[in-house]
């Protein structure tokens, strides 16, 4: 068993909670991280994939955070490239008031000139019935036309509807977005892409992921807050605490990707002292009388190690950490954590001449300017539609051509999974152009990615949780934190946050932990997608 000597705390995962648990208790304790790492790639499902000098943003993340706190810490590690703060009209109201980072971490840190934020401006749209629909879904006349007469007093009377008599006792995630939208909307431009992201039906999930994801959003909201930007001009900032998260215009972006982030963070943990061991997955958690002693893992080479353990910080599937705790949890806690369920992920990564569409205003030829496209179409499994060329352009090697992530939501193991990459590529290439975004034949390169367990889902044994919680949050030096770890639809900023209470758990010498759970509950946290 490895004993380093000095209070050690095991950081299983190296994503957001992970890395910033780690960089967290080298700044405020004399606690070292040890990081076990299954993959060679930081960031977690935040990393980035780079593909023959083209990079892939698995999920599209923007850095956006209703956290000053937050941005603070994202801004301490990538300042804003000044070049984009001169030739931009959007203002950086965030300063590091909260922190002077250490003479020793400064000095330590391994940085370029590239190693900066991009401003980015936020476009993305909604695709059906081969016509785009802007995202939140407005009533502007292009939408009333594209939608045509009739549906749209259909929306309009279900909206009323649903205003007046809302459904009591709103359980599901489908009663959710009809009190919202009205029935007529929701099976218009909710159903069908939602049902893809989950392969079941809204009915059958809890109103809950909804609460978390979507709930400061409607039909009012959108339209009070165009109505706004129109009689009175925002001043442009990436701090927008007052608006909802799918109405922001700008956000930040590091130059090659998200994982440029987490690169650089786990570069400063490193320098500081902590470890990150990469190819190595965690196998056992031992307990003994309500205390982590150590945890059992394979190294990089397949063989069995141990690591001696005064805190263990555990971002991996609770649905695992359950399974390789020592001694073995039965009854009603193993059961539930046994029927959680979990939601896959691939991205089917497309270099192409051209795009088949065009912008509206611009002249053929030129690249449309969204981040990314829900892909409503029904006959169609493609659910979003990546282009990375507007993320960044660092992330497309060539720009004359056009990078796009085609992102399709199974289940590990099934059919469509386990198809190979040639064949899920062929018919990515294949969706893509039978909804002329495309032409096939303007296809030059392309990969495939697969992310298992992206999606923690709130159906199967999710309600019961917390009987898993009653017995795992007992164990004192044990903190779940992170999207799996805590089995919550977490953006990285709420991962991030959960790490860093769990921190401070430490540091106050607080036995609760239920400010950890907490995080994305409150009604600033909420993420509105």
């Amino acid at each position: 068993m490895t004993d380093l000597g000095q209070k050690t705390a095991v950081i299983i995962g190296a994503g957001p909670a992970g890395l910033t648990a780690a960089l967290e208790l080298l700044r405020q304790t004399d606690i070292k991280p040890v990081v076990i790492e299954a993959s060679g790639d930081n960031g977690g499902i935040s990393k980035t994939v780079n593909h023959n000098g083209n990079r892939i943003d698995i999920g599209g993340h923007r850095f956006f955070s209703k956290s000053d706190r937050v941005m603070n810490w994202w801004l301490d590690i990538l300042p804003v490239d000044e070049s984009e703060l001169s030739a931009s009209d959007i203002k950086i109201s965030y300063q590091n008031k909260t922190r002077k980072i250490p003479t020793k971490e400064r000095k330590q840190r391994h940085r370029g000139p590239d190693d900066v934020m991009l401003i980015r401006s936020r476009t993305s749209r909604i695709f059906f019935g081969g016509k785009f629909y802007d995202y939140p879904i407005s009533l502007s006349v292009k939408t009333l036309t594209n939608l045509g007469l009739v549906r749209t007093i259909k929306i309009g009377f279900s909206y009323i509807k649903a205003m007046i008599f809302p459904i009591k006792d709103e359980r599901t995630l489908e009663q959710f977005f009809i009190n919202r939208f009205g029935r007529e909307l929701y099976a218009t431009f909710f159903r069908d892409y939602t049902e893809k992201v989950w392969g079941v039906p809204c009915s059958e999930i809890t109103a809950e992921w909804g609460a978390q994801r979507i709930k400061g959003l409607s039909i009012m909201k959108a339209v009070t807050h165009a109505f706004k930007s129109v009689i009175k001009k925002p001043v442009k900032t990436v701090q927008q605490k007052g608006t909802e998260t799918s109405l922001i215009e700008s956000f930040l972006y590091p130059k090659f990707g998200p994982g440029q982030m987490w690169d650089c963070v786990a570069r400063d943990v490193i320098s500081l002292g902590g470890v990150i061991q990469y190819h190595n997955t965690a196998t056992k958690v031992h307990i003994e009388k309500d205390q982590v002693e150590q945890v059992d893992y394979i190294d990089q080479d397949g063989h069995p190690q141990s690591i001696k353990a005064d805190y263990c910080f555990s971002t991996m599937p609770i649905r695992e950490l359950v399974q390789s705790i020592s001694p073995e949890i039965s009854g009603a806690a193993r059961k539930v954590s046994d029927g959680l369920v979990y939601r896959d992920f691939l991205t089917v990564g497309l270099l192409v001449d051209k795009l088949k569409v065009s912008p509206e205003k611009g002249k053929p030829g030129d690249l449309i300017p969204d981040n990314w496209i829900y892909i409503q179409e029904p006959h169609v499994k493609l659910g979003r539609l990546q282009i990375f060329n507007n993320w960044s352009p660092q992330m497309v090697s060539d720009p004359e051509k056009v990078w796009v992530g085609l992102e399709y939501f199974c289940d590990e193991g099934d059919e469509f999974w386990s198809l190979s990459d040639s064949e899920i590529i062929q018919i990515g290439i294949r969706e893509l152009a039978s909804i002329n975004i495309i032409h096939e034949q303007d296809v030059v390169d392309s990969v495939l990615i697969k992310m298992p367990k992206s999606y923690p889902a709130y159906f199967g044994t999710y309600e019961q949780l917390p009987k898993v919680r009653d017995v795992l949050d007992p164990i004192d030096n044990l903190f779940l934190v992170g999207r799996n770890g805590m089995h919550k639809y977490n953006n990285q900023d709420h991962s991030m946050l959960s790490a860093m209470a769990a921190v401070e758990n430490i540091t106050n010498g607080r036995k609760d932990k239920s400010n950890i759970w907490d995080v994305n509950t409150e009604e600033e946290y909420h993420e509105s997608k």
